[in-house]
């Protein structure tokens, strides 16, 4: 319990450096505590660094697989995207959030723990000379582990990258 109790203030600390007026829900299952952010905190976050984002359908509802929101993202993925823009110096765009659409799963995109990257030789070059090769996902793609345990997936077109912390922010 003294745990549950430590992460879950652990969580809701981190959710205190949100910028203020946007809002952020925290919701706990038995194993940690995680804080959910809104598309405009999200979306402020990324700005802040210079990350940006797009959609095919030009729209972000999350219930429309052809647009890209950040709705119920987790709060350390958003800080994930922001440790990787700091660490990396590439220029990101994100084509991907918690839009319907992806493959389903705990650590899915839905779920909040997934972002993707569109491809540019700066972040390939990142990833592959930085992170671990760890072998090829069920579905064929090349995996990379970073030292935080975050999973970096290429899936041809994009990274589609799995934030289990924020990598270190």
């Amino acid at each position: 319990m003294r745990v549950r109790s430590a992460l879950t203030a652990l969580a809701l600390s981190a959710a205190a450096l949100v910028a203020p007026g946007f809002g952020v829900l925290t919701t706990s299952t038995d194993a940690f505590a995680v804080s959910k952010i809104t598309h405009a905190t999200a979306t402020s976050m990324f700005s802040s660094v210079g990350i940006t984002w797009s959609s095919s359908g030009g729209c972000s509802n999350r219930n429309v697989s052809t647009c890209t929101s950040f709705d119920q993202l987790n709060l350390a993925t958003a800080q994930g995207a922001q440790t990787l823009k700091s660490a990396s110096g590439c220029a990101l765009n994100i084509t991907g959030g918690t839009e319907t659409g992806h493959a389903s799963g705990t650590y899915s995109h839905w779920n909040g723990y997934k972002l993707d990257f569109g491809k540019s030789t700066c972040l390939t070059n990142y990833i592959k000379n930085n992170f671990s090769y760890i072998g090829l996902r069920g579905d064929g793609a090349p995996q990379y582990k970073a030292a935080s345990g975050n999973i970096y997936a290429d899936e041809g077109n994009h990274w589609d990258v799995t934030y289990y912390n924020c990598g270190g922010c």
